[in-house]
């Protein structure tokens, strides 16, 4: 199990609007911003549910691209996840629906941050 995940985005501002709005229907929040006065090795936001951060967008140079599923808790997230991605300026990259290749129950949405990252939101039961 993993406890955080992060990645390195050139334009910081743009992400935490992104990450703000894909996020908000998996349940989580905008939790911490380091800035330069804060911190000179590390300058980012964190976002998390239930006040834990669990994904960490930085300033810098890009490691990726890369891919990061976020679990749902239904379908109706997933395809809420997916809606407020193209609207944030996301781009299509798989549309809310069952991937049977799999696994039966595996309904997903993908889509490209601005980065150029294929972000997903998965759901692994019927409803």
């Amino acid at each position: 199990m993993l406890d955080h995940v992060g990645l390195k985005v050139r334009d910081l501002a743009k992400a935490k609007v992104f990450y703000k709005a894909v996020l908000a229907p998996l349940g989580y929040e905008l939790l911490r911003e380091i800035g330069p006065e804060v911190s000179a090795e590390y300058v980012g936001a964190a976002f998390g549910p239930f006040g834990k951060p669990e994904f960490w967008v930085g300033a810098g140079v890009p490691n990726g691209p890369l891919h990061i599923a976020f679990l749902a808790p239904n379908r109706a997230a997933v395809e809420a996840f997916y809606a407020a991605a193209i609207a944030a300026g996301g781009k299509d990259h798989g549309a809310p629906g069952v991937r049977a290749h799999y696994h039966p129950n595996y309904f997903g949405a993908f889509v490209l941050d601005p980065e150029g990252n294929n972000i997903e939101a998965v759901c692994h039961t019927t409803a």
